[in-house]
């Protein structure tokens, strides 16, 4: 019977992240990175329910309000045949469809997004904070910081893609 794994608590409690515009991604030369396919079940007034593939990983997200750069955030894996049904059935479109790299830099790791389908052209970085005063030294290839443009945040994405921003 599909679904019947026992979800195991990933992530808990709160999210705290900056997110930055990339131009040049001419650092990412040489790395690997793992796709990711994500949808959303339901996007209201700022909570949203997320199913995600990455890779050979899946897992369903609960985020709450966005309180500066701060949410909750509940992560669970779920089976990958499950969340393949899931996108095909619940979910909203286009799917959010990306390349994510991770990349130490000063004791600290990135996730750099590379956009593909209806986003393509969109690269953003993201860092994963402590606290919401925490500083951090940025790599040179940050550009502007976007964590407050809520057109940036995925889910939004989903409604308002980039391709039609131009």
């Amino acid at each position: 019977m599909r679904g019947a794994a026992i979800l195991t608590r990933e992530i808990m409690a709160q999210e705290i992240e900056r997110k930055y515009l990339v131009g040049d991604t001419a650092f990412l030369s040489g790395l690997t990175g793992i796709l990711f396919k994500q949808g959303y079940v339901a996007t209201r007034e700022g909570y949203t329910v997320r199913i995600r593939i990455e890779g050979e990983r899946a897992a369903i997200a609960l985020k709450g309000l966005s309180e500066g750069i701060s949410r909750s955030e509940y992560e669970y894996q779920i089976p990958a045949g499950d969340a393949e049904a899931m996108l095909a059935e619940f979910c909203e479109r286009p799917f959010i469809e990306k390349t994510r790299y991770r990349l130490a830099w000063r004791d600290k790791v990135w996730e750099i997004d590379v956009f593909s389908g209806d986003n393509e052209g969109l690269v953003v970085a993201e860092i994963e904070l402590h606290c919401e005063e925490e500083v951090v030294e940025k790599p040179p290839w940050l550009g502007q910081e976007v964590s407050g443009d809520a057109r940036y945040y995925n889910a939004n994405l989903v409604h308002n893609p980039y391709c039609q921003w131009r």
